[in-house]
């Protein structure tokens, strides 16, 4: 029986019982798997872990079928993208960009561990969009290949409002924030509206303020108020400060 469900203290269980045999042979029936597959059924979420330099899977839990229609067997990376909301088909290349890069500055360092966090509609059993938030926690292993595993967590946030006015995000190595996505974790990351983050890129691609009232049909004090809320709201003198900030921390 699950006595936290929102501890991911079992995700270190699991990946101390199977990283030394390279997450192969993961028996459903181990009690340990038992109770993640309780925890993930009681949390709406699923899992998978898998190898980022490989791009491999090796096993994927049983809410995969529930939540965006596809069975464990058969779960790829191309599913997650394919299946990508069209307004969120952006941001999710740049979050599967810093993904890889991340895997690879860790193997290249032969060492650490780093966490990426954000949300994205994915298209669920349905047929219709779920707001998911993935959770991927890469850790580089030496045994028993030199590589760099991944646990990916799938939650269902669809009970998050204020998802739909800003984009969590988060890329860094505090694992406080490897546990189930509540409202405070939820809120970290781009604090910008969809519209004020079409902004930001048009700006980043070098239009005027001039320009991107036409592009985007609305007045140019319109923009300016627009640009003057970014700033405000991220503390920035300037876009050129934001934009940078932003290509750091992979959301641009």
């Amino acid at each position: 029986m699950v006595i936290n469900p929102k501890s991911y203290s079992l995700f270190y269980r699991f990946i101390q019982t199977y990283s030394p045999n390279g997450f192969k042979n993961i028996d459903p029936a181990n009690p340990l798997m038992i109770e993640l597959e309780e925890l993930m059924a009681n949390n709406n979420q699923f899992f998978f872990v898998g190898d980022v330099i490989k791009v491999k899977i090796f096993f994927t839990s049983k809410g995969s079928s529930q939540i965006i229609g596809i069975d464990p067997a058969e779960i790829s990376p191309y599913h997650f993208f394919e299946a990508t909301h069209p307004d969120d088909i952006e941001r999710h290349s740049l979050a599967r960009s810093k993904l890889f890069n991340l895997g690879q500055q860790l193997f290249i360092a032969k060492n650490g561990y780093a966490l990426l966090s954000t949300n994205l509609k994915v298209r669920n059993a349905s047929q219709g969009y779920t707001n998911l938030n993935f959770q991927c926690y890469l850790f580089y292993s030496a045994e028993p290949d030199k590589t760099v595993y991944e646990i990916q967590i799938h939650t269902n946030v669809d009970w998050f409002n204020k998802i739909t006015t800003r984009n969590h995000y988060y890329v860094g190595n505090d694992l406080s924030y490897f546990r189930y996505p509540d409202e405070e974790l939820l809120m970290i990351g781009n604090p910008l509206t969809n519209r004020e983050f079409e902004i930001v890129k048009l700006i980043e691609s070098g239009l005027s303020s001039e320009q991107i009232a036409e592009k985007i049909f609305l007045s140019v004090h319109t923009i300016n108020t627009h640009r003057s809320n970014i700033l405000s709201k991220t503390s920035f003198n300037t876009t050129a400060e934001l934009i940078f900030d932003f290509q750091k921390r992979g959301l641009m």
